[in-house]
């Protein structure tokens, strides 16, 4: 009964426009690399499950730390159902790498295919931070540590 959103929780290539187009603003040098993971999220399967709850805007602006550990989630204005990738995809803006493993395992219902579209969309909403963010430097950063995390 979650509410659909167009944007969010859907399959990766309802979203391949704005990902080519946010590509040509990247440094050249990133864009083969940053393409070949956009394909790869592309080519797995897509979400065949029930549409799950999601928080639909998850990044690291609406989760609160206290203490250096995360203490709450706000920020719910773009809850809506879908793929769960479309969430886990914080896990790239907000983890090393080995953090980002552990995750994974805690979460523990993410098959391969499942953490490639996650991968996928974290690069969706690097593009669309550092492609609609210059007014706003903490998004910005978001955009760029993610983008690097992607590609690393």
């Amino acid at each position: 009964e979650a509410p659909v959103n167009r944007f969010r929780g859907i399959p990766l290539a309802g979203r391949a426009d704005g990902v080519l187009t946010g590509l040509t603003h990247v440094d050249p040098a990133d864009r083969d690399a940053a393409l070949r993971i956009w394909e790869a999220a592309r080519a797995a399967p897509v979400w065949d499950g029930p549409p799950r709850w999601l928080h639909g805007d998850l990044h690291p602006a609406n989760i609160l730390v206290d203490g250096g550990r995360i203490s709450a989630v706000i920020d719910f204005g773009d809850i809506t159902c879908g793929d769960p990738a479309t969430d886990l995809s914080v896990a790239w803006m907000l983890f090393n790498a080995e953090q980002r493993a552990a995750l994974r395992q805690a979460y523990g219902r993410a098959d391969d295919a499942t953490w490639e579209r996650a991968r996928g969309w974290a690069l969706v909403l690097s593009l669309v931070f550092l492609t609609h963010s210059a007014d706003n430097p903490l998004m910005r950063g978001i955009g760029e540590r993610a983008f690097r995390a992607v590609l690393g």
